[in-house]
């Protein structure tokens, strides 16, 4: 694991819910808090300028809402930031909008200091899944089809992509299938590329909602 510490951006626009995050974020010795935002539009523009290894963005902001915060994040700033949504209630729709739109999580106001930062740990290395029951149950709530996506991915990309979606991590995944951590890394890139998904967390997303994971 590097001995960087995380750069995380927080946007929110209350000052209250902002402080108190820094607050946790920044007694940690692996995490740096770089900034701070009242709206998404500054979220933007201070993504753009700080280039924070994670971004954890309030869902709903006045204006420029988190999720097109997290969207012109992720297509505009270079290397793109892990993004995480804040809210309060963990089948808002919302959520589900910010996870197709690339975000690799999110984070419910009420969680415990813990768990803020471990989901900010989880971001930033992105190899486990955040809360992969409630991804599930948010993804099978908006399925589309009914049959499996059309997709190129080979017999071993689909058993990965399963044990993805089980909220399996790299190395738990090396274990199951018997491949080495490297080769899992990178089944894991080509079922990103091949699906076009930004994150392991917009993989599974999709993978539920085409149907072809089912519970």
């Amino acid at each position: 694991m590097s001995t960087t510490p995380i750069r995380v951006l927080i946007a929110d626009d209350e000052p209250l819910v902002r402080s108190g995050l820094a607050v946790i974020l920044s007694a940690e010795p692996d995490i740096e808090v770089v900034g701070e935002a009242e709206s998404g539009a500054r979220a933007v523009a201070l993504a753009r300028e700080l280039t924070p290894d994670v971004v954890l963005t309030d869902v709903r902001m006045p204006a420029l809402d988190g999720i097109q915060a997290a969207r012109r994040i992720l297509d505009t700033v270079v290397p793109a930031p892990r993004v995480v949504v804040i809210t309060t209630f963990e089948n808002d729709d919302s959520v589900h909008d910010a996870l197709l739109a690339g975000a690799a999580g999110f984070l419910l106001k009420r969680s415990r200091p813990e768990a803020i930062v471990q989901a900010v740990r989880l971001a930033a290395f992105g190899d486990t899944l955040m809360f992969p029951d409630s991804v599930r149950d948010l993804a099978l709530r908006h399925r589309r089809e009914t049959t499996p996506f059309p997709h190129p991915l080979s017999d071993r990309e689909q058993e990965v992509l399963r044990l993805m979606a089980a909220g399996l991590g790299n190395a738990e995944i090396a274990r199951t299938l018997f491949l080495g951590a490297e080769t899992v890394k990178t089944h894991v890139a080509n079922i990103l590329t091949k699906l076009a998904a930004r994150n392991r967390t917009h993989a599974v997303v999709i993978a539920y909602r085409s149907g072809f994971v089912t519970p």
